[in-house]
């Protein structure tokens, strides 16, 4: 955060923001006057719709277009981002970006093990360490993780995405007691089912009989819980990991 005039700007970096859950993010904490720093990795037009919506929130933003997956992208996207911005530093970080690769283990390539890895975990580690120095200075900062279903209980076919997101729930749980001392909050959310790109393959009329709310959720529904993580409404909440499923599972 910076004070410009009377005024005091709070940069979130919102990964993977450019369609879906991530844009809803960055949306919803432009409503909450964060200037939001949206990543994607390839879609130029989806990501300058996302910026457009946090303009029309009444906030600013800019777009920072790498892979998170790549640690020495994630690392020139952060130094290059604070040599543009003197002063400043990222208060939030939402690390949403992720893909799926689904298939049986026996049939599963090693490119789509490997690949849904390093998007899903590797990425927490690539920025997340880049970032935690500037909020351990300023003793306060918010850490939101964006898990799933699939980490908590398993689903069959997605082993790889499974093993990814419950590798994130544990990172999320371990700093989380590392960081609290310093008034920085790390918690995950983890939908269900949702309405986005990620779920645009699956049999919906079908699915949406298995949870008990009889419906899919909203990515509107996951950026209300997101954004009151990264509140100071949401101080004492550390370590946590929300279901967001309309009932599937608990």
């Amino acid at each position: 955060m910076i004070e410009t005039g009377d005024k005091v700007e709070k940069f979130a970096l919102v990964t993977g923001g450019s369609r879906g859950i991530g844009r809803a993010i960055c949306i919803r904490l432009a409503e909450d006057g964060y200037r939001v720093i949206i990543n994607y990795v390839s879609n130029d037009r989806e990501a300058e719709i996302t910026l457009e919506g946090v303009r029309a929130a009444g906030s600013d933003g800019e777009l920072l277009k790498f892979d998170v997956a790549d640690a020495g992208a994630c690392e020139a996207a952060v130094e290059g981002w604070k040599a543009s911005h003197p002063g400043q530093h990222i208060s939030v970080l939402v690390n949403n970006a992720g893909i799926r690769r689904d298939n049986l283990l026996l049939w599963m390539q090693p490119e789509e093990w490997h690949k849904v890895l390093s998007t899903n975990l590797d990425s927490f580690y690539n920025l997340t360490r880049l970032l935690i120095k500037d909020m351990f200075s300023s003793r306060w900062g918010r850490i939101v993780n964006v898990a799933s279903l699939s980490g908590l209980k398993g689903l069959p076919g997605q082993t790889n995405y499974s093993a990814a997101k419950a590798g994130l729930i544990g990172a999320t749980k371990a700093l989380a007691q590392e960081l609290a001392r310093k008034k920085i909050t790390v918690n995950a959310v983890a939908p269900g089912f949702i309405h986005s790109d990620m779920t645009e393959d699956l049999k919906v009329d079908e699915l949406k009989k298995m949870v008990p709310a009889g419906r899919f959720g909203e990515p509107s529904e996951v950026a209300e819980l997101v954004a009151f993580l990264a509140s100071d409404r949401a101080a004492y909440i550390t370590g946590e990991v929300i279901n967001i499923n309309g009932g599937l599972y608990s």
